[in-house]
């Protein structure tokens, strides 16, 4: 991460009974956050979405500008937030919060001002707030400042001023925006029951860590068993807010299925324009260690955990083309190493593709991809699979170039295929392993590998040039 500020989003001036008004609770560290807003400070610091000015300070009585607006929006929702131009000629690519705003522009949540302005000084009243987070929650509001108010009221996030309005003019504060937020993000914060339990899902997986907040940054407060039947509500980033028995939390919606039986998604008819020939290859992803082994640990995050997800990914977009794919693994489940071998050559794989992550000092970042060289008949297929998906990688989260590199590791040496092996980032390193925390960023490097693969079969002349369109 380039510049650590603490941004504000929407926030209403939330009227709740005010329980030891002036004094402060020690919310994630902070000494100047009051008692009402300690735990929802506390939940958004949690999930990386709120930060302080210090490790003390959170600026609680401060006021929101539109810029801090659009990066508590874009970190809430999991948008890119990486620095670069915008639409508006009063935000610099070199302002912290320049990505944010315009993927939130470009998602319909925020918009400018005449003369291609975005005045991200400005700052954002309850009734704009209102309308952000209408927007960026999917409420219906009927595009109106009352509508956006009964919006958030009805659901118990926001109630209205002593005198019986809103307030729609008044500035929003630090402290106020963070109950708010929460209580959009959360159910377990609001002031009344608000069900909108409606969707009926099964787990993909087992294993499933069902989390307090839409992110692995958040606690796991229960697990799912495989093909368990759960409620769903609405879905934040990628992450499903569920129910299973007294249980609720939050879920990554990939590995939820709305279908009581699971199906493979592999399609029956080729892809219009792409190689006949494809159906007769099999790619074999290999998410390395698992169950009693959890590979790299850093930043709270777990190697097996990150690498798993991302093996998923590539799976179900290699499904949706004519290749065949197997997985070593598709659980949290030990597979010893010349087991992952072995797996690839008794299913016929022609190219073999293990996913890992790094870890060294906390200096260390970037990526790099592995072949094996020594008395390999593949060596050169191998190399050029590496070479591509290392490119299409460093493309996707622009980390320092590691390089491509012979390496005499097991999953490459013991097997008959092109193989490689690619290292995503340093979990050790903090900005290495913020990506590993964003769904946003994990969807982009399985994206990336995925791309790798067909770059691959298209160098071997294989036309592969409608199935690009399955990622998009």
């Amino acid at each position: 991460m380039k510049k650590r500020f603490f941004f504000v989003v929407m926030v209403l001036l939330l009227t709740v009974p005010l329980v030891g008004f002036g004094q402060n609770a020690s919310a994630a560290g902070f000494i100047d956050v009051p008692n009402r807003a300690a735990k929802e400070v506390n939940y958004l610091a949690e999930g990386g979405i709120a930060n302080g000015s210090s490790a003390t300070i959170f600026g609680a009585d401060k006021t929101v500008t539109r810029m801090e607006a659009a990066a508590f929006i874009g970190r809430a929702l999991q948008l890119d937030g990486t620095q670069r131009v915008t639409n508006f000629k009063d935000v610099s690519s070199g302002s912290f919060a320049s990505g944010y705003i315009q993927s939130a522009v470009e998602k319909g949540i925020l918009s400018g001002y005449d003369g291609g302005r975005f005045l991200p000084y400005n700052e954002v009243s309850r009734g704009e707030m209102a309308v952000m987070l209408s927007k960026a929650f999917n409420y219906n509001f009927g595009g109106t400042l009352s509508g956006a108010a009964n919006a958030l009221t009805s659901r118990g996030i926001a109630s209205g001023l002593e005198d019986g309005s809103f307030g729609a003019d008044q500035i929003i504060k630090r402290a106020d925006f963070a109950v708010f937020l929460a209580r959009a993000i959360s159910p377990e914060f609001r002031t009344k029951t608000f069900s909108s339990f409606t969707k009926t899902l099964w787990a993909n997986v087992g294993d499933l860590n069902i989390r307090s907040g839409p992110s692995t940054s958040y606690a796991s407060v229960g697990k799912l068993a495989k093909d368990t039947k759960i409620i769903g509500a609405h879905d934040i980033a990628g992450w499903t807010y569920i129910k299973s028995g007294s249980t609720t939390g939050f879920v990554s919606t990939y590995y939820l299925r709305n279908t009581e039986e699971q199906t493979t998604t592999t399609p029956d008819n080729p892809i219009h324009g792409a190689d006949s020939r494809l159906s007769g290859q099999t790619i074999i992803l290999d998410p390395g260690h698992g169950g009693t082994d959890p590979g790299a640990i850093g930043n709270g995050l777990k190697e097996k955990d990150v690498v798993l997800k991302t093996g998923l990914q590539v799976n179900d977009l290699l499904k949706q083309t004519p290749f065949n794919v197997k997985m070593t693994r598709s659980t949290d489940t030990f597979i010893p190493l010349k087991t992952r071998s072995t797996f690839a050559k008794d299913n016929g794989g022609d190219v073999f593709v293990s996913i890992h992550v790094n870890a060294a000092s906390a200096s260390a970042s970037g990526t790099e991809t592995y072949y094996y060289a020594a008395g390999n008949p593949y060596v050169a297929d191998s190399k050029l699979l590496a070479t591509k998906i290392q490119k299409r990688m460093l493309a996707a989260w622009n980390l320092k170039d590691r390089g491509v590199k012979p390496g005499d590791l097991s999953v490459l040496r013991e097997n008959n295929m092109p193989a490689a092996l690619a290292e995503l980032g340093f979990i050790s390193n903090a900005g290495d392993a913020a990506k590993m925390k964003s769904d946003y960023s994990m969807k982009i490097m399985s994206k990336a590998i995925y791309y790798g693969i067909l770059d691959y079969y298209d160098a071997k002349g294989y036309e592969v040039s409608p199935l690009y369109d399955v990622a998009k």
